[in-house]
This record gives C-alpha cells, sequence and structure tokens, in this order.
C-alpha cells in the first residue's frame, strides 16, 4: 500500500470514529468544536466522513423503516399474548409472507437493498481496518502553490484565509489541528489571515518566522533581505528556527527579542542582522501589486525598472549610468509594459529602443 492509500485509510479511519462519536455531541461542547476544527483541516476529511455518514444513514434506513424501527418491534413484541418473542428475521418476513403477491415486490427490493448496503458496510469495514499506524494525517493537508513569471494568483485556503501569490513566488502549506504553517521559498505573497486563536497562523520566509492570528500581511524574499510590511492588524516577527548567524544587538547568552509590528509598519531582515525596531510606512502603496500596479514617489529609475521586470516579458537594462538615478514617480500596470514603454520615451534626454529581447534605456 502506498503512502497515500496509508494516509486515505488513517483519515477514514478517524471519519469512522468521529461519526460514531458525535450522536452524543453537545453543540456547545468542546468536543464538538475539536470535530468541526478537524473537519475544517482538510476537504478529504469532509469527504470521508460524509462517506460514512452516508452508509451508515442507508443501513439504518434500508433495515429499521418507519413501521419497523426498534422501539416499534419491541412494543409489538409485549403485546403479544404468546410470550415467546418471534426471531426478528421471522417478524421482518412474516408481512412478505403473508401479503398478496403483489405486495411481495416492496418488500424484496428492500431485502435486495439491505443485502448490497450491509456488503457494501462489510466492505467499507475491510477497507478501513487497522493496517498500520501512520504518524499523522497532516501529510493529507499539505499543498504547494507557485507562480510563473508575471503570474499573479490568489488560493482560499482550507482554514478560510486567503493567499495572495505575486509574480515568480512560491510557497508551500501545511495545516494541522495544532497551527497552521507556511513556507515562502521565492518571491512575494500577502495574507489574509482568518480569525483562529486556537490555531496559530505561521510564515516562515528566509531568516525570519512571522505569527499572525486574525490580520493581513505581505512577505517579500529579496536577494539580499526578506521584507515584512503589515496592512492591518498585528504580528509578531522572530528568527526563523532554522535560521543561524543573526545578530539581535542583545548579548551573547541573551534569548532573541521579537519584533511586534502594526498597521503600516514594515521590517527588513538581512542575512546577518537582526533590526529591533520596525518603521513606518504607505502599506497600501507597498501592497499596490495587489491590483496589478507597481507605484513610486520621487524614486531612481534605477529602482522603477527592477520592479517593473518582475512583470516585464523583456527586461529593461539602463545602458547610461548616470540615468540610474534619474527620479521619477508614478503609478503603472504591471500588465501593461507598452505604457511604461511610452512614459519612458516622453522623459526629457530619454532613448528608448526595444528589441527582441530587451528594452534599452539610454541617453539622447
Amino acid at each position: 500500500m502506498t503512502s497515500d492509500e496509508l494516509i486515505r485509510a488513517r483519515i477514514a479511519e478517524q471519519a469512522g470514529e468521529w461519526f460514531a462519536a458525535s450522536e452524543e455531541l453537545t453543540p456547545e461542547g468542546e468536543e464538538s468544536e475539536a470535530l468541526v476544527v478537524w473537519l475544517k483541516s482538510s476537504p478529504l476529511h469532509v469527504a470521508e466522513f460524509l462517506g460514512v455518514a452516508t452508509i451508515a444513514r442507508d443501513l439504518r434506513a434500508a433495515t429499521f423503516g418507519p413501521e419497523r424501527s426498534v422501539e416499534n418491534l419491541v412494543a409489538r413484541a409485549r403485546a403479544e399474548d404468546d410470550a415467546t418473542v418471534q426471531p426478528f428475521g421471522s417478524r421482518l418476513l412474516a408481512p412478505v409472507r403473508d401479503a398478496p403477491v403483489r405486495r411481495w415486490q416492496p418488500a424484496i427490493v428492500t431485502l435486495a437493498v439491505l443485502g448490497v448496503v450491509t456488503l457494501g458496510f462489510l466492505l467499507l469495514w475491510w477497507t478501513l481496518r487497522p493496517v498500520e499506524p501512520v504518524s499523522t494525517p497532516a501529510r493529507a493537508t499539505a499543498l504547494h502553490f507557485e507562480t510563473r513569471h508575471g503570474e499573479q494568483q490568489t488560493h482560499r485556503l482550507a482554514d478560510g484565509s486567503i493567499l495572495h501569490l505575486n509574480t515568480d513566488s512560491s510557497v508551500a502549506v501545511r495545516f494541522t489541528q495544532a497551527e497552521r504553517r507556511l513556507t515562502l521559498t521565492s518571491g512575494e505573497a500577502d495574507f489574509e489571515v482568518a480569525h483562529a486563536p486556537q490555531r496559530p497562523f505561521r510564515v516562515v520566509a528566509g531568516p525570519l518566522e512571522v505569527i499572525a492570528r486574525g490580520t493581513q500581511f505581505d512577505v517579500r524574499l529579496r536577494d539580499d533581505a526578506t521584507v515584512v510590511t503589515v496592512v492591518e492588524g498585528r504580528i509578531v516577527v522572530e528568527p526563523a528556527p532554522l535560521a543561524n548567524g543573526l545578530s539581535t544587538g542583545a548579548e551573547r547568552g541573551q534569548p532573541s527579542r521579537l519584533v511586534e509590528l502594526g498597521p503600516n509598519q514594515q521590517i527588513t531582515v538581512s542575512k546577518n542582522e537582526w533590526p529591533l525596531v520596525p518603521v513606518d510606512v504607505d502599506a497600501e502603496r507597498a501592497t499596490s501589486w495587489l491590483h496589478r500596479q507597481i507605484a513610486f514617489n520621487h524614486e531612481p529609475l534605477e529602482r522603477v525598472a527592477a520592479e517593473f521586470n518582475r512583470y516585464a516579458p523583456k527586461p529593461i537594462e539602463i545602458t547610461t549610468p548616470e540615468l540610474r538615478n534619474l527620479k521619477i514617480s508614478g503609478v503603472f500596470a504591471t500588465d501593461d509594459p507598452a505604457a511604461f514603454i511610452a512614459f519612458l520615451r516622453s522623459l526629457e534626454g530619454v532613448r528608448v529602443d526595444e528589441t527582441a529581447t530587451r528594452i534599452r534605456v539610454s541617453k539622447k
């Protein structure tokens, strides 16, 4: 049996246990809340639970109709003058034996359905029998998302959180009953976190880890640093569990300091230094990529070109060094390179040459 089959068998076994216990749960009880958490953690949990519930419902319906419930059978047995109670099978077949021929058909169909459902239930039991212990079903809830150059994606996660992926990005998602953990391995992502205090939302990106509950924040992996920007709510940033060599400014032997960020605050963590204080930024402008835009206010052309190259099908190359510090401002669409090229050509003293593979910017 493959690893996926073992995981699926374990989930099905858990679904059977949850269904057996669900009939005694109260809506406000802790066990009911635990069942809801278990169902929300993966679509596979929901599918297996509904499958067990459907088989159990069909089995009950086929065996005990409204006129043949357990309670009615007991009441009828007590009402009999004869002290000997007939076996259940005989009482179930009695209407079939004594009824006219035309009335046999529904009973025969009922017995046939009972046989099929019973066989299905036995097959399900055989499939769900313990094969070997599985450490955890969390592997079944592991997902991976990635975008190509110039592509953006939006995904609603199992807990209701929303994941936005920017261009050239990759993220792994692993949910368990204890926590929600995501690992950004490249690019940039924006997280709209669903409120769930009992299950921390953790994002690992390069040298840092972000801990949030109900908030929205952006994480970008650059070549030289990791940048975290808070749009709303509050988060805590700390060194990632496997990060080494970060200097926090604390004395040797003391624990690393956590950094707490609020709305419109940003922190930049390089590979060799851990900042202690966040800076204030315009979070709306920092996350303008969510609207397929890049916004700049009196910033050097070199930086604008580098940002635009994250989306453009052909890279922009500044061949005249003195133009790299040319300050420009504006809001540009990431999916409209022609408009940005037209803007560059409108600048005084700037020449733009477009080839099959790149866009060269030089001084006239």
